[in-house]
This record gives structure tokens, C-alpha cells and sequence, in this order.
């Protein structure tokens, strides 16, 4: 088991538009297996590799977790590398979303309802399905990651200065967490 510190908001890594890779990619089945790791240890429903500090178009996704409240999610896992969201449509919707990234911050974030995405699994099979609800927001917050957006970047400008000391104390590390984390303006993990 390698449990990887999760990169915290303001780190630079985070809102760099990740590279995309193929299957001799150096130590590729070794990062999914630390990212599986580092996002069940943080509790997490997904997690991309730039949150763990690799710029490169790869998130998994265990949405297990929320199956009480839709039943299409029991079972769902899946590894998402080189991903491409060709279309979002519907009525955008309210849902509240955390982020590993972010430890105490959970904020109301618009998104549509339904995406179709391309991308390939661990074994470089190609995809193109679609997705609808909860699974369909999970795999935008983490496909936002790869493309160095984050979750405050949804919010208004307004909303997000009133966040300013919020965000900093995250940066700085002044924030309660149970997994390993590395804070980019305290210059270490804890």
C-alpha cells in the first residue's frame, strides 16, 4: 500500500491542463494502484493525478459510496485516462461537492446533468458512454482537474472573496485533516 499526501489548493500543479499519456507510460499501473490507495486512506469518490502531484490526464473513480442514493452507482469503479467530455446537456443542477484538494470546504456547485465522455481504461481500451446524475457530477469534478480547473473556479467572484482566508488557511496548512497532505505556502506534508 503507498498512501501518497494529496496536494493541497495553491499549489501550482492543480490548475496546470495535464499532459496526455500512453501505455508505456513510466510507472503508470504503480500511480493508479497509489491513487486507489491515497483516495480510499482520504475517503475520497475520485481523485486525478494532478492531486497527487502528476500532471498527466489519468482520475479514478470509486462512486460505491453514493449507491444508497442511486443504485447505478453500486458497483461503479472505473480508471479514467486521456479523457475527453464531448458534451454536457440538461438543466444545470445544485449539488454540494467537497474536494480532497480543499479540506473543509464543501460548497453548492451548478453542473449539467448528463455528459458522454471518451477516454481509455488501465488496459488502453477505448470508451465513449454516457452518464446521467451523480455520476455524471463525480466524473466532472475530476475531469475539471485534469483540465486545472478546481471547484472554486465554479463560484462567484464575489463567493470566492469571502472564501479569500478560507482558501489561505488551506494553502498554509491551518486546516484539520486525516490523510497526508502537502500544503504549497508551508513548504511540507503533514
Amino acid at each position: 500500500m503507498s498512501i501518497k499526501p494529496i496536494v493541497a489548493y495553491g499549489d501550482p500543479v492543480l490548475k496546470k491542463k495535464a499532459s496526455p499519456i500512453d501505455k508505456d507510460h513510466q510507472g503508470l499501473q504503480q500511480i493508479i494502484a497509489d491513487m486507489w490507495d491515497t483516495m480510499y486512506n482520504a475517503e475520497g469518490v475520485g481523485l486525478a493525478a494532478p492531486q497527487i502531484g502528476e500532471s498527466i490526464r489519468l482520475f479514478v473513480i470509486d462512486a460505491n459510496p453514493f449507491a444508497g442514493e442511486d443504485p447505478v452507482l453500486d458497483g461503479f469503479k472505473k480508471v479514467f485516462i486521456n479523457a475527453e467530455i464531448t458534451e454536457e446537456k440538461g438543466k444545470e443542477w445544485l449539488f454540494n461537492e467537497g474536494c480532497l484538494s480543499f479540506p473543509e470546504l464543501r460548497e453548492d456547485l451548478q453542473r449539467k446533468p448528463e455528459i458522454t465522455i471518451r477516454y481509455q481504461d488501465e488496459n488502453f481500451n477505448r470508451h465513449e458512454e454516457t452518464y446521467k446524475g451523480i455520476a455524471a457530477r463525480i466524473i466532472q469534478h475530476e475531469y475539471d482537474h485534469i483540465e486545472g480547473k478546481l471547484m472554486v473556479d465554479h463560484i462567484s467572484p464575489l463567493k470566492k472573496t469571502l472564501l479569500r482566508k478560507k482558501l489561505s488557511n488551506i494553502s498554509r496548512g491551518l486546516v484539520s485533516v486525516n490523510y497526508p497532505m502537502k500544503f504549497p505556502l508551508r513548504g511540507g506534508k503533514r
